[in-house]
């Protein structure tokens, strides 16, 4: 600018950080690398330059390249010690170290259903990983059920989950066997499905009838029977099963949480539900100590409404229009004198979530004039 006048510039603005969902965190035992240290991965070799090669009785390696194998990116892996220190007494502190991250949104812990863990241990510690995703708010559980013996019968299972609750975890059944024909908890190939269904579609899309990459064959093939005792029709929660389908490969069969509470029973809700709450700390934490007037109620409507109606775009919303889908109501009415003088701002807000259909219905209806077929979801 050698004289005075007007120049012009072209300023290309920042995109506006994206909120990524589908990221776990790995609780487990490792060969090597530092331990109870929260380590983040894009890439399977970053994995295995950090924390090198499969660990005989541990599960964690085989868990994290199932993920990344079944499409997942990026996961944060924490080492867990093996000496001087009880397995839970780890895994708490390792729960603990994952409290600060507010990227995670999926708990996986491969390494504490192993066989030589008596049941209640697990499930103990699988309570202490509900617990944890329950008083953060932003996270969810996805948990293994044991190894499934010579034996054993299927109302075990059923039985095991009964004492298992909560709106924020899902539990899934048998394990799978990998190449290196060896049986392992599936929470990692489960884990890569929920990404790529996040990212595919969206956090609203059931990573459910997906087919899981990398896996050979199931612990037990499920008959029809045992599948109903696991996933029963008339019942919130289930056992979320694997699969084998002729033709189609080895698919997840089953989108339920623990809950009992039937608004919460299905998981793509509850995630979309965490995911809307993830979204509103992050974007609307700008509006703290703002003058708690008109303008700021205006504000908060304009950007939740924004927000809301990209999801209803989406599909993530049930409704014909905007209106059926979501409200923001943020007004003189919900935020009177009082509340007002001690410094509260206070938005109502309502969603209709878009509920996953879980049985075809066909028909056939036999008339006079032949057949005819008509189907409804």
């Amino acid at each position: 600018m050698l004289i005075p006048g007007v120049y012009k510039e072209d300023i290309f603005p920042a995109p506006a950080p994206q909120l990524i969902t589908g990221v776990p965190a790995f609780l487990g035992f490792a060969q090597k690398g530092s331990i109870n240290t929260a380590q983040r991965f894009t890439l399977w070799p970053e994995f295995t330059a950090t924390f090198g090669q499969a660990l005989e009785n541990s599960y964690l390696y085989r868990a994290v390249e199932g993920f990344f194998g079944n499409g997942g990116t990026p996961c944060y892996v924490i080492r867990l010690p093996k000496d001087g220190i009880s397995l839970k007494e780890a895994l708490l502190q390792a729960l603990k170290e994952l409290e600060s991250i507010d990227e995670i949104d999926l708990i996986c812990a491969p390494d504490i259903v192993g066989e030589n863990l008596v049941k209640e241990q697990v499930q103990e510690m699988q309570a202490a990983i509900l617990d944890h995703c329950d008083r953060m708010g932003d996270r969810f559980a996805i948990l293994d059920c044991p190894s499934f013996t010579a034996g054993r019968q299927i109302s075990e299972i059923q039985q095991y989950r009964q004492n298992l609750r909560s709106a924020n975890g899902a539990l899934y059944f048998p394990w799978i066997r990998i190449e290196n024909d060896s049986y392992i908890p599936p929470c990692g190939h489960i884990a890569g499905v929920y990404a790529r269904c996040d990212r595919s579609v969206g956090v609203h899309q059931a990573p459910a009838n997906q087919v899981l990459e990398g896996v050979l064959d199931l612990q037990i093939d499920l008959s029809e029977a045992e599948f109903a005792t696991l996933y029963p029709e008339n019942q919130v929660s289930g056992v979320n099963c694997l699969r084998a389908f002729r033709g189609r490969g080895i698919r997840i069969w089953g989108t339920r949480t623990l809950s009992d509470d039937p608004a919460w029973g299905y998981l793509n809700i509850r995630r979309l539900f965490l995911t809307v709450g993830r979204w509103i700390d992050r974007n609307l934490a700008d509006v703290a100590f703002e003058p708690n007037d008109y303008k700021l109620w205006v504000r908060i409507d304009r950007e939740l409404t924004t927000y809301f109606l990209s999801l209803f775009q989406q599909g993530a919303l049930k409704g014909n229009a905007p209106q059926e889908a979501f409200y923001v109501k943020c007004d003189a009415e919900t935020n009177p004198p009082e509340l007002r003088d001690i410094g509260k701002a206070v938005t109502e807000i309502g969603l209709a979530p878009a509920i996953p259909n879980e049985f075809i219905i066909v028909r056939l209806i036999h008339g006079t004039t032949g057949v005819v077929l008509t189907q409804s979801t």
